[in-house]
């Protein structure tokens, strides 16, 4: 078998589907070895935290089910590797790396597939390494072949969100050790949002909007990207124009929609939500239809701006709605 890397789509609600049901293990017995580590949730001791003996581990036929039994608390990364298999000795070193950064808030299980066949089958592992996740007692398929460090992170950032979402948050703790609060890991910006605040720190903001637009039309729905462009484009349509420029212009060009929607981003930017929304939604009573177009947009821009929970935004929202119908 060799290492290859599959595409992005590395935790969905397809992987999830398409995993191998390992349920049938959680209930058998070891057969010969002692377990390896035992969760302890009504054990003395930290709340939310699970006794291990490390937190690298070597799973087996024999012993695997406990680790099913420990992910229903920890997240558990697997990993698929034999001897021989090349691109498994570069990975599994990152793997271990990571795991140690992340202080127990993720268990590492290592599965050699040559000596382990029960294992190897059930997990339909065709090429290795595979790295597996096991949330709640279900395996979700993650990846194969060795993929650069910062991709592994991101992935186990994902673990840990999914895990979260079903309840699975303990930690695990190696016996003998002081328990010690967890430094939260800053989950890495995605290389097109890195290069949008490095745009935006030095000035260049239409490279940032590039930046920003590019990320959203490989990912519709990244709300982040959305965001993002929506307060870069705010902050590159005022770049250059003074407060006293915007306010004289609109004034002397009431009907000026242009002229307009500038004091709405400077109301904006300077804190007053409400009125850039009350200004915005009062020339949309009297606009045309090209217009409406425009100040619609406008608007729900400034709602990413704003946050769209935010309860100023469900306001304007409403009103919008009720202007449109």
């Amino acid at each position: 078998m060799s290492g290859v890397q599959p595409g992005p789509s590395a935790l969905n609600g397809a992987a999830l589907r398409g995993a191998v049901d390992l349920s049938s293990l959680v209930n058998r017995p070891p057969a010969g070895a002692q377990a390896a580590a035992t969760p302890a949730p009504g054990a003395p001791g930290t709340p939310g935290t699970v006794d291990v003996p490390s937190l690298v581990l070597d799973g087996t036929d024999e012993n695997f089910a406990q680790f099913l039994e420990i992910s229903q608390q920890v997240p558990v990364i697997v990993d698929l590797w034999a001897e021989w298999c090349g691109p498994c000795k570069q990975l599994s070193p990152v793997l271990e790396k990571l795991i140690a950064e992340y202080g127990g808030r993720l268990l590492l299980v290592k599965v050699d597939v040559d000596a382990n066949p029960q294992l190897t089958q059930a997990f339909q592992a065709q090429s290795i390494p595979a790295v597996v996740a096991l949330i709640g007692g279900r395996p979700l398929q993650l990846f194969a072949g060795a993929i650069p460090e910062q991709q592994v992170r991101e992935v186990f950032e994902q673990v840990l969100q999914a895990a979260a979402q079903t309840g699975v948050v303990s930690t695990a703790v190696v016996a003998g050790q002081p328990v010690e609060e967890a430094e939260p890991v800053e989950p890495p910006l995605p290389p097109l949002h890195a290069e949008a605040y490095e745009a935006i720190e030095a000035g260049d903001y239409p490279r940032a909007i590039a930046a920003y637009s590019k990320a959203i039309a490989q990912s519709p729905l990244d709300k982040m990207a959305i965001a993002g462009l929506a307060q870069v484009s705010l902050l590159h349509r005022l770049e250059g124009k003074t407060i006293e420029q915007i306010r004289s212009a609109a004034a002397a060009q009431p009907d000026d929609l242009a002229a307009q929607l500038d004091v709405v981003d400077l109301d904006l930017s300077g804190g007053h939500v409400e009125d850039a929304f009350d200004r915005l939604l009062t020339l949309f009573e009297t606009a045309d239809a090209e217009e409406r177009t425009v100040i619609r947009t406008r608007l729900l821009d400034l709602f990413e701006v704003v946050g769209v929970t935010d309860p100023r935004v469900g306001r304007a929202r409403a009103r919008l709605t009720n202007l449109l119908y």
